[in-house]
C-alpha cells in the first residue's frame, strides 16, 4: 500500500504508508533510530529534550492577521518565508524515505480533524500512532486528510539563512492555518508534533462553541466527570489515572455543549521518578511493546530503565496508546464535568493542599495558571521560580486570552460547577526546607472532592488569597490543611506568602482581565 504525496510537492525516495506498530518498531531498530529495552519499549534520544517555544511561528496572512494574538509566543512569519522553508523540505525528502500515518485529532466526530503525518523517522510515526486516534480499517476508505504535518528532525536550516527568514535558530515549528500545514524541522522532540495539533484545535474550536482545555479527565463509575487543569509537573496525568475510576485522557480535551471529549488517542507521561508504587497504571503502560520512551536513562547491558536518573534531563517521556490503561474510555467521550480541579505545585510552601474557589476566583486562577519550577528541572534553576501560564497552557492558545476566559466562565456558570485549587507542591517550608506533599494525601483530597465529602465540613477564608480552606478532610491529617501551621518559622512563612501574593498581583496586571476577575487579586 502506498500514497501519492505529490499534492504537497513531495516526491520521497520511498513511502511507507499506514504501517502498523510492529513494522514501525522493526524499521526504527533497523534504521538505528533507538534501542529496544528489556520490556520491548522503544527508547530514543531526541537531541532536544523539550519543546522550543522560541522556534515556533504562525503564518501571518489575511486569515490570521486579526484572529491570532501576536506576541512572543505566537510569533508571526511571512507567507513567503514559510514557502521558502517548505521548498527546502520538498528538496530534502527526495533523498529520504518517509513514514505516513493517517489519524484523527479529536474523539468527537463533529469536531475531529483528519490529519496526515509525514515524517522521515519511523519512530515518530510510531509516536503518532500512540498519540492520535487511529481509524478502524473500514474507516480508511473515507479518510481524506484535512491537515498535513511534516516532520524532518534531521533537517536543520543554515543559521544565516534561518535568520534571514525571520527565525531565531536553525530549527523550526511552523503552523499555516490557511494551507492547513505544519512543518517541524531540526528537532526530534516528539512533543512538538502533539502540541502543534493541539494549537490547531485550540484555534479552530472556539468558533464552534467548544472550550479547548489543557487538562486531564477521569470519570467515576457513577458517571461523575472530573476535569484536572495543570501545567507540566503538577500531577495532571498521575492523579487522573486513578485505578478506582475510568480514564478519559491525560492532557488535551474539548468541552462542547454535549460534554467533554479527548483530543488524543494516547498519553505522553513524564517519567522522572516514576514508580510502580505511586503511579501503577503509567508504570505498567511503559512495560509494553509499542511504547516509546524519550530521553530516559537505561542500562546498556540489561536495558532496564532508571527512572530516578535525571542527569540527561528531568523531562523524560513515555508515549503509549490509551488502551494500555485499564478502564480507559475508548470512545474518548464523556458527559459534562461535575467538578473542576486546578492543580499547582507551589514550591514556596504557601498555598494550602486544597481550597474552594468562587466562580470569579476560578476565572482568576484560570487566567494566571500558576505553578513553580524547582532546581533541577531546567538548567540554571537554583531556587524555586514562579511560573504563570495563562489558561494552564499559554503557549498553545493562539487567540486572545479573553476568547477562552469568556467561554470558560460561560460554561462554569451554566453548569454551576464547584472548582477547587489543589496544591501538589511543598508543605512545612519551601523547596529545600519542607517536603513535597505525599501523593496518597493528594489522592485522598481528590477522592473527597469527587465524592462530595467536603460539602459539609467547616471552612475558613484565607485572608490574603480570599479562597475558602477546609478545616478537615477525610483521610488527611488536619494539621496539613493550614500551611502556616506546618512551618517552624512563622515569620518566614508570612514573608513567602506576601512575596507570592505580590507575584500574583504583578502577573494579573499584565493581563487583560474583566473587572470582576481582577478584583480577586490577593490582599497584602
Amino acid at each position: 500500500m502506498s500514497v501519492d504525496l505529490s499534492y504537497l510537492g513531495l516526491v520521497p525516495d520511498g513511502v511507507y504508508f499506514r504501517w502498523p506498530t510492529p513494522k514501525l518498531v522493526e524499521a526504527a531498530v533497523k534504521n538505528n533510530e533507538g534501542h529496544l529495552l528489556h520490556n520491548l519499549a522503544f527508547a530514543v534520544r531526541t537531541g532536544h529534550t523539550g519543546r522550543s517555544p522560541k522556534d515556533r511561528f504562525v503564518v501571518d496572512d489575511a486569515n490570521t492577521h486579526d484572529t491570532v494574538k501576536w506576541n512572543a509566543i505566537n510569533q508571526p512569519i511571512a507567507e513567503a518565508n514559510f514557502d521558502a522553508i517548505f521548498e527546502r523540505i520538498q528538496q530534502y525528502v527526495r533523498a529520504y524515505s518517509v513514514w505516513v500515518q493517517d489519524v484523527y485529532a479529536g474523539a468527537d466526530e463533529r469536531y475531529q480533524v483528519p490529519v496526515r503525518f509525514i515524517g522521515s523517522a519511523a519512530w515518530q510515526a510510531l509516536f503518532v500512532r500512540n498519540m492520535f486516534i487511529v481509524p478502524e480499517d473500514d474507516e480508511y476508505g473515507d479518510f481524506k486528510p484535512e491537515w498535513n504535518v511534516i516532520g524532518v528532525p534531521g533537517m536543520s536550516l543554515d543559521e544565516s539563512l534561518a535568520l534571514q527568514l525571520g527565525l531565531h535558530s536553525s530549527d523550526f515549528i511552523l503552523v499555516n492555518f490557511t494551507r492547513k500545514l505544519v512543518l517541524v524541522g531540526g528537532t526530534g522532540y516528539a512533543g512538538e508534533i502533539k502540541k502543534s495539533m493541539f494549537t490547531v484545535l485550540n484555534y479552530l474550536l472556539p468558533e464552534q462553541g467548544v472550550l479547548p482545555m489543557h487538562a486531564s479527565v477521569n470519570v467515576g463509575h457513577d458517571d461523575v466527570v472530573t476535569v484536572f487543569f495543570g501545567l507540566s509537573g503538577t500531577g495532571k496525568t498521575t492523579l487522573s489515572m486513578d485505578p478506582e475510576r475510568l480514564f478519559l485522557g491525560d492532557d488535551e480535551h474539548g468541552w462542547s455543549d454535549d460534554g467533554v471529549f479527548n483530543f488524543e488517542g494516547g498519553c505522553y507521561a513524564k517519567t522522572i521518578r516514576l514508580s510502580a508504587e505511586n503511579e501503577p497504571l503509567i508504570y505498567a503502560a511503559t512495560e509494553r511493546h509499542g511504547t516509546t520512551v524519550e530521553n530516559v536513562a537505561w542500562d546498556p547491558l540489561d536495558r532496564y530503565i532508571d527512572y530516578d536518573d535525571g542527569d540527561y534531563t528531568e523531562n523524560g517521556r513515555a508515549s503509549f496508546a490509551i488502551d494500555a490503561i485499564p478502564g480507559a474510555i475508548l470512545s474518548g467521550k464523556a458527559g459534562h464535568p461535575a467538578c473542576i480541579i486546578f492543580l499547582t505545585a507551589d514550591a514556596f510552601g504557601v498555598l494550602p493542599p486544597v481550597a474552594r474557589l468562587s466562580p470569579e476566583q476560578a476565572a482568576y486562577h484560570f487566567s494566571l495558571g500558576y505553578t513553580a519550577k524547582v532546581a533541577g528541572t531546567e538548567r540554571g534553576v537554583k531556587e524555586p521560580e514562579p511560573v504563570f501560564s495563562a489558561l494552564y497552557g499559554e503557549p498553545f492558545f493562539p487567540r486572545s486570552h479573553a476568547t477562552y476566559i469568556k467561554l470558560f466562565m460561560e460554561k462554569l456558570r451554566k453548569h454551576n460547577l464547584p472548582v477547587w485549587l489543589v496544591n501538589t507542591g511543598w508543605t512545612g517550608g519551601k523547596y529545600g526546607v519542607g517536603k513535597r506533599i505525599d501523593i496518597p494525601v493528594t489522592r485522598a483530597i481528590i477522592r473527597a472532592i469527587q465524592e462530595g465529602e467536603l460539602g459539609d465540613v467547616e471552612f475558613t477564608t484565607n485572608p490574603v488569597f480570599g479562597f475558602d480552606v477546609p478545616l478537615s478532610c477525610p483521610d488527611v491529617p488536619s494539621g496539613i490543611l493550614d500551611p502556616a501551621s506546618t512551618w517552624a518559622d512563622k515569620a518566614a512563612y508570612k514573608q513567602e506568602q506576601q512575596a507570592l501574593a505580590q507575584r500574583f498581583i504583578d502577573r494579573a496586571a499584565t493581563l487583560e482581565l474583566p473587572a470582576e476577575v481582577l478584583a480577586q487579586n490577593p490582599r497584602i
